[in-house]
């Protein structure tokens, strides 16, 4: 059975669960919710077990707030034995529109700290991941405020519908690989 380790990225805490930065567990959570999978707490985070066409993906939200989220990935792409290339990292992307969808081979962290601290312990920026947009509507020196804000009721409104489609990528993901995967949702 093939594996695949759906990686959302997220600060824990209730002050939070909110907040533009934790979409990466907002898109675990709902896909969980749909599916009716329960998270357990684990070493370095919390997994969700999703069996799906075959498959085995393991939903992990690292507890080691973002800037560390490097270290929970490499532990259980090590501990399950999953490679790189079966890794998806689900992030927050200042730099795209509210909603838009943009899905990578590889790239560099754009300024994310989940990302950069992934790409130094997995010391490579060439791995799967997923960047859902928040888009930039802030004022000059706002950016930490806006980024650790919670959703403004029209990004409420559209929410719904985008983490369904969040979803439908982390299982196109795991059934029709990463290209079909980027061919179909990317610009969605």
């Amino acid at each position: 059975m093939k594996k695949f380790l759906i990686v959302g990225l997220g600060n824990i805490g209730a002050e939070y669960v909110n907040t533009r930065h934790n979409i990466g567990f907002k898109v675990l959570d709902h896909l969980a919710r749909k599916e009716n999978l329960e998270f357990k707490t684990v070493k370095l985070g919390t997994l969700a077990e999703y069996k799906f066409k075959g498959r085995t993906l393991l939903l992990l939200k690292p507890n080691t707030y973002m800037n560390l989220s490097g270290k929970a990935i490499k532990y259980w792409m090590d501990k399950e034995n999953i490679p790189i290339e079966n890794i998806l990292v689900i992030t927050d992307d200042l730099n795209l529109p509210f909603g838009t969808i943009r899905i990578r081979t590889k790239g560099s962290d754009g300024g994310h700290n989940g990302l950069k601290n992934t790409q130094l312990v997995l010391n490579t920026s060439n791995y799967p991941r997923f960047r859902f947009g928040i888009s930039d509507e802030f004022k000059k020196g706002k950016q930490v405020d806006y980024v650790l804000g919670e959703w403004d009721d029209a990004e409420k409104a559209s929410l719904p519908e985008r983490l369904d489609v969040a979803a439908e990528i982390i299982r196109s993901f795991g059934t029709a690989g990463l290209e079909n995967t980027m061919t179909a949702f990317n610009g969605k």
